[in-house]
């Protein structure tokens, strides 16, 4: 399945992009789930990005009976921190490593690229922005965990030791856990990584504010 370049869906500014925002949706939607969003980040001119909203592979997913959907990986139990399969984040991260090296091959540094993702979106942006082996702009992780985290001191790259990342959860999701982010927070901050964290009153979902949020988090580190 890694060997199969990922669809995507594409959304270009009007002047020749300065960055780009690679953005992986959650499970069971698609890249057009996060689209809408482009508008609302109201992003001056100044800043021309151009983002891209790949589609996860489809695959059955054990908690939810084995129903093919698409999935950056399987999920096999939610009881306390989410025991998944490892194997699938691996090649879904490869998949992303190949969409950054797309980028680059278009005339961005990786330097102006951000990886962002929502819930299982966000999983793969961590596990892939804190491993690649060249300097990222930042990492986006919204509604998120890192079942890979206890591997992330032997595992992570020189390169982006320091990359900023955005965090943010709602304080009443029901399907991941505030303190199941909370923990993945203060993992990374014993790693010394600088990390913008954000908790909003909401379930499983983006809201008005954290949208707000997050375009000041772009403009302090595209500006």
């Amino acid at each position: 399945m890694a060997d199969r370049p990922l669809d995507f869906i594409e959304v270009n500014p009007r002047s020749k992009p300065a960055a780009t925002v690679i953005w992986l949706h959650g499970l069971g939607v698609d890249g057009h789930d996060f689209e809408p969003i482009v508008p609302e980040l109201q992003l001056p001119d100044s800043l021309p990005v151009r983002f891209v909203f790949p589609h996860a592979p489809k695959r059955a997913v054990t908690i939810n009976f084995n129903m093919i959907m698409p999935a950056w990986f399987d999920i096999l139990d939610i009881a306390g921190p989410h025991k998944v399969n490892v194997a699938d984040i691996l090649e879904s991260s490869q998949q992303l490593a190949d969409l950054i090296q797309a980028e680059t091959r278009r005339g961005l540094p990786p330097d102006r690229i951000i990886l962002a993702g929502f819930s299982q979106g966000g999983t793969i942006a961590l596990h892939t922005g804190l491993r690649y082996d060249k300097k990222l702009a930042g990492i986006m992780a919204l509604s998120t965990y890192l079942p890979t985290v206890d591997q992330l001191a032997d595992e992570r790259s020189e390169a982006n030791r320091d990359i900023p990342i955005f965090m943010a959860h709602g304080t009443g999701d029901p399907l991941i856990r505030i303190e199941n982010a909370v923990r993945i927070r203060k993992s990374l901050d014993r790693l010394g990584y600088p990390i913008r964290w954000q908790e909003y009153p909401v379930e499983h979902t983006v809201c008005q504010e954290e949208i707000q949020d997050i375009r000041a988090w772009m403009l302090d580190i595209l500006e």
